[in-house]
């Protein structure tokens, strides 16, 4: 276990930055690529060179051949026999022509020879294959050469000890090593410099762009801006931008929400204390025998009611979240009768509110959070009534509700001028849904929450003129299978 909680907090520490960067991981692939290249040169060179070496000898063989064919027979002086064949770096020379085979040979020559090259008709792979045999294996015993005529020879063939021609490659191989590391050697700079400029340096330009961000992401100077580039660098830049930009809205949008938050809740600790004082003051009002203060006192008692509950609720949370309804069979007719009196917020305009609600429809409801959804709804109807008023008749609200099987529908239209087209997208969003003047783009994003508590859903109706909403209320059995849950 401590090793275990060890490395835990080694993965979950500070990642330390490499001292081999991508800049040097870059050089070192090229100077590989660049010498794994000229390893795959080198096979077929260092075979083209031992053939070279050799025709090389087999062309001064037949020089001696021609001082053969114009010397008489047996009549060559040993010691110009001798400075022939050093010469060609040959023990023996034979020319073979006309039927005739002529030999110049040392005293010392061998009885045998390690191997035998025939260089009149060779393949490419038998090339390599006998270089390195050459380099790796080297023959004690001479070796014997044939090679093709001139002049009317048919072939011409050698003896010669390969040490000089093992020389001769190791020499050739020795330069083709100092030549590769060179020109690796520059490649990999060019390649280093030019990846430096063009990738490396944008590249660290960025991750320095995002970790300054991400100290401080809510500092618009700490965004990137963009260079004119139009590779994938520049494609890459022009999107961190905007995400950096996007997200700093999001960040500073959120910071403004929560001290909106604290403040709301300080607000509404000091509104439940007013609330509750006028409530106390309200419930002196249902001694007087006034019969409009009776009829009017009981429903300011219970709006104040609900009041106080809403800002005990936000305290308790610390947020806005509403509480899970407490759902029971209760008519519909008496929570939309106390919505009339929303129509004298702006009696000037002559709003009308028309029910056409059956009086023994029932809905499954919470009877406190579904009048918060129609006073939402039809408040807005009136305000939008009020300031842009109606393009066909007197204004006026209408709600309508019917029962098919378990679900309740129900709907709250006006002919008012209607909710604009770009407003519909964002329509129960919060903060954003508010198309008329002074409104704080709540209401409706309350109603929806409040309505989706109940598993139901609201949503814009499409209407010729105005505004419908549509409430769709299942009832618990509906959603459980045919099980009564409770509140």
């Amino acid at each position: 276990m401590p090793a275990t909680a060890s490395s835990e907090r080694k993965a979950d520490g500070p990642v330390r930055e490499s001292t081999f960067g991508l800049s040097a991981r870059l050089l070192v692939l090229t100077v590989l690529f660049v010498m794994l290249a000229e390893v795959l040169i080198y096979f077929p060179s260092v075979a083209n060179f031992r053939r070279n070496w050799l025709n090389d000898r087999l062309a001064a063989a037949q020089v001696a051949a021609l001082v053969l064919d114009a010397a008489p027979a047996e009549s060559l002086p040993a010691e110009l026999q001798a400075r022939l064949l050093e010469g060609v770096g040959a023990r023996a020379v034979a020319i073979r022509g006309g039927g005739t085979r002529r030999l110049l040979a040392a005293s010392d020559m061998p009885a045998e020879v390690a191997r035998t090259v025939d260089l009149r008709e060779v393949s490419w792979l038998t090339l390599i294959r006998d270089a390195f045999m050459v380099l790796l294996w080297p023959a004690e015993q001479p070796i014997r050469v044939l090679g093709k005529g001139m002049a009317g020879a048919d072939f011409v063939e050698i003896v010669l000890d390969q040490k000089p021609l093992r020389d001769a490659m190791l020499e050739f191989s020795r330069n083709i090593l100092i030549l590769s590391l060179v020109i690796s050697g520059i490649t990999a700079s060019l390649v280093y410099f030019a990846l430096q400029f063009f990738i490396v340096r944008p590249v660290r330009r960025l991750t320095g762009a995002i970790a300054a961000f991400g100290d401080e992401p809510e500092d618009a100077s700490r965004i990137l801006a963009p260079s004119r580039r139009t590779d994938e660098i520049g494609v890459a830049e022009r999107s961190l931008a905007q995400m950096e930009t996007a997200l700093a809205d999001v960040l500073r949008q959120k910071s403004h929400l929560a001290e909106l938050g604290l403040a709301v809740s300080k607000i509404n600790h000091e509104l439940r204390n007013m609330l509750t004082t006028a409530q106390l003051l309200t419930d002196r009002l249902e001694g007087i025998a006034d019969p409009a203060v009776q009829r009017v006192a009981p429903r300011l008692v219970a709006t104040l009611g609900r009041a106080i509950e809403f800002c005990q609720a936000t305290l308790a949370y610390g947020r806005a979240a509403e509480r899970l309804p407490e759902r029971r069979r209760v008519l519909l007719a008496p929570i939309v009768t106390e919505l009339r009196d929303l129509t004298a917020l702006v009696a000037s305009a002559g709003i009308s509110l028309q029910s056409e609600v059956a009086p023994d429809l029932e809905v499954d409801a919470d009877p406190d959070q579904l009048s918060r959804v129609l006073v939402n709804l039809v408040r807005n109807s009136v305000q939008a009534l009020s300031q842009a008023g109606t393009r066909d008749g007197p204004p006026r609200v209408a709600i309508t509700a019917r029962r098919e099987g378990s679900t309740v529908t129900i709907h709250v239209s006006d002919n008012g001028p209607g909710i604009p087209e770009q407003a519909r997208g964002r329509l129960f969003s919060a903060f954003r849904s508010s198309g008329r003047a002074g409104g704080a783009g709540l209401g409706l994003a309350i109603s929806a929450e409040l309505v989706r508590l109940h598993g139901g859903t609201l949503s814009l109706e499409p209407t010729p003129a105005g505004a419908c909403f549509r409430i769709v209320l299942p009832d618990r059995e509906a959603r459980s299978g045919g099980a009564v849950g409770g509140g």
